[in-house]
């Protein structure tokens, strides 16, 4: 714990917030990577057996720390120097109270999932839980991505009054995380039961269904980040934002009591699937006299479709085939060919916004 106490210090001296409200994604980005890099050879060089699990988390915690330092000297030669005096820092204490509390919540529920489990079961459920939950977060987070970046365009057009700019921008960005994650969860899904053994070993063949029911929340959260993240905080929402986190922690408590007392992990797992489609639902009914739900919906069916042609011979390939890296890794390929080919053919309109992004990065 001590050494887990560095993490706390070094979120004190994180000050990427402040690139992202500028819009400057490139310094963070090369720090991140940078420091990834580093953390990941001193693991290497140092780490060398599990009596190292401590050396462990200091090189981490200290990567965390240096990676977020780095950001100081380009921030304090950018900025002006202000006389503190003039600093009213108390009139933020309630919004960032009320931004704290889904930050809360949302763990809150991802952590009683483990402990209801470890109690209710065992503490190898509660394992496989967590090993499940890194997996799809992993492939989660290049959906989520999209949020960090959105975030801060909308917060300005919306700062300019100009709402039909918010609008246009969310209905592009949701038609593109649409496109993401359907084939992520039907990609997920297909390779699930080869995955985990092969990544884990074969006695963590339980997370392999685990994840193939945990990967629908790939596509909840990715609609609950567009809607939440891209548009209720920036357009200064918070309330509703917070209320639908509340509401998924509340179904979650609600249904792990029997879930896991009946079906142990996969109960759990269709636990959290149903809170996170909760939160979705209740953002959505939210937003529905001010966008048009309709219009948000109606290219989707494209990448169902895509998914579904994706995911059948996927999984046939999956059961029927001996797991292997290579096999797997040709599946995942094929996956990708079937999905971009369908979503080509059907016209998407994923596909008008990549030839958008082309000719901008031409020009």
């Amino acid at each position: 714990m001590w050494a887990q106490s560095i993490n706390l210090v070094a979120a004190a001296f994180d000050i990427s917030w402040l690139y992202q409200g500028l819009e400057d994604f490139k310094r963070t980005v090369l720090r991140n990577t940078f420091v990834k890099i580093l953390s990941m050879i001193a693991v290497f060089i140092f780490i060398k057996d599990s009596s190292d699990v401590t050396l462990y988390i200091v090189i981490v915690a200290l990567s965390n720390f240096l990676g977020n330092f780095t950001l100081w000297p380009h921030a304090l030669k950018m900025l002006k120097k202000v006389q503190l005096k003039e600093l009213r820092p108390f009139r933020h204490f309630v919004p960032a109270v009320t931004m704290f509390v889904p930050q809360i919540a949302s763990q809150l529920y991802v952590q009683l999932n483990r402990t209801m489990l470890g109690v209710m079961v065992n503490e190898k459920a509660s394992g496989f839980y967590q090993y499940s939950d890194n997996l799809i977060k992993l492939v989660l987070a290049f959906a989520t991505a999209t949020g960090t970046v959105m975030l801060p365009h909308v917060a300005n057009a919306f700062a300019q009054g100009d709402m039909r700019k918010v609008k246009t921008m969310l209905y592009k960005s949701f038609d593109f995380v649409s496109a993401l994650t359907y084939p992520m969860m039907f990609g997920i899904a297909g390779v699930s039961l080869t995955l985990a053994p092969l990544y884990y070993s074969q006695a963590y063949a339980p997370i392999g269904t685990a994840m193939f029911i945990e990967s629908i929340v790939i596509l909840m959260i990715g609609w609950s980040n567009v809607i939440g993240t891209q548009y209720l905080l920036p357009v200064n929402r918070v309330k509703e934002f917070t209320t639908s986190i509340i509401v998924g922690a509340v179904v979650n408590i609600i249904l792990n009591f029997p879930l896991i007392y009946f079906d142990g992990l996969n109960g759990a797992m269709w636990s959290t699937v149903i809170s996170e489609a909760s939160v979705t639902v209740y953002q959505l009914w939210g937003v529905r006299h001010d966008l048009d739900l309709k219009l948000l919906f109606k290219q989707n069916w494209k990448y169902l479709i895509s998914g579904v042609a994706m995911f059948v011979p996927v999984f046939w390939l999956n059961t029927h085939m001996k797991a292997s890296w290579l096999w797997l890794i040709l599946k995942v390929l094929l996956g990708i060919v079937i999905y971009v080919a369908m979503v080509l053919v059907m016209r998407a309109p994923v596909v008008d916004q990549v030839k958008d992004l082309i000719k901008e990065h031409k020009h």
